[in-house]
C-alpha cells in the first residue's frame, strides 16, 4: 500500500486551531466526530467550551493527544492536555510563534513601524559592509 501524502487526519485527540468566530486563534481538542462536516471540540485550557464545530472553521495541527478515548469528558481532556504539555508544545511551535509575531506587527503604531524600518536599515548596512569586507 503506498504511503499517504497526508500527515494530519481528523481524529479523536487531534489538536485543532479555531480559525473563525470569537474563539479564533485558540486551540482545542477533537473529543468526538459527529459526521463528515462537524466534530465536538473541547478546549478546557484555552477557554473554549465543549461544542459542535464545523471542520471548515478548524485548522488541524500536527499535535495529538495519544490516549484520549472517544467521547471523553472535559475533565479527562484537561488532565491529558496538562499531562502531555500540549499548550507548551503549541507555544514553542513555529506556527504559534509566527502567529504571535504577526499579531505583534499588526498592533504596532506608526512610530513603532518607523523604528522597525530604521532597525532594518541599520542591519542591512552592517551586513552590506561585512560582505564587502569579506569579499575584498
Amino acid at each position: 500500500m503506498p504511503e499517504s501524502n497526508f500527515k494530519r487526519f481528523v481524529e479523536v485527540g487531534r489538536v485543532v486551531l479555531v480559525n473563525d468566530g470569537p474563539l479564533a486563534g485558540k486551540i482545542a481538542v477533537i473529543a468526538e466526530i459527529i459526521d463528515h462536516n462537524r466534530a465536538i471540540i473541547d478546549g478546557p485550557t484555552s477557554g473554549i467550551p465543549r461544542q459542535s464545530f464545523p471542520y471548515k472553521h478548524l485548522l488541524l495541527t500536527p499535535l495529538k493527544l495519544t490516549k484520549l478515548p472517544r467521547a471523553a469528558g472535559t475533565g479527562i481532556v484537561r488532565k491529558l492536555v496538562e499531562q502531555e504539555g500540549i499548550v507548551e508544545k503549541w507555544d514553542k511551535s513555529a506556527w504559534a510563534q509566527k502567529r504571535v509575531m504577526k499579531e505583534k506587527r499588526r498592533s504596532l503604531s506608526d512610530f513603532g513601524r518607523f523604528k522597525v524600518m530604521l532597525a532594518k536599515k541599520q542591519r542591512r548596512d552592517v551586513v552590506r559592509k561585512a560582505v564587502k569586507k569579506a569579499s575584498a
